[in-house]
């Protein structure tokens, strides 16, 4: 029999939001993670903006590879709209919170790994319990 429902990844905009939100997390568990090392390991705030660089590096990439590995098409595009869409994200937490702008660096390093994570996702091994869309 055929499966009656469409993919949580078929939906474009809903599979981006849900990346996202996956990528966020990694994100935040990056950052108490390199903040605890940062805190209880090496006792010096100089490597603190290196270790948040590379958090959110890693979130991004992680969300669009997630996105790619699933949706299986246009990675490029999905891996941008992702960096992008964290970007947005932190943007508004940080205006919400500190009240200033993060800066133009933020968006070109989550675009750049965004971009990188879904063309890696795209062209990964195709997931065993994917079912077609």
């Amino acid at each position: 029999m055929r499966r009656q429902r469409k993919s949580l990844w078929s939906s474009r905009i809903f599979s981006i939001l849900v990346s996202v939100l996956a990528g966020a997390l990694c994100t935040a568990a990056g950052a108490v993670i390199t903040s605890a090392i940062v805190y209880f390991v090496m006792k010096d705030m100089t490597m603190i903006r290196a270790f948040a660089g590379a958090s959110i590096a890693a979130g991004a990439y992680i969300a669009a590879f997630i996105c790619g590995k699933y949706r299986r098409r246009k990675g490029l595009v999905s891996g941008t709209v992702c960096g992008v869409l964290m970007c947005t994200v932190i943007n508004i937490l940080a205006i919400v919170i500190l009240g200033e702008w993060s800066g133009i660096k933020k968006l070109l390093l989550l675009t750049f790994f965004g971009a990188a994570g879904g063309v890696a996702g795209v062209n990964s091994k195709r997931p065993k319990k994917l079912w077609d869309q």
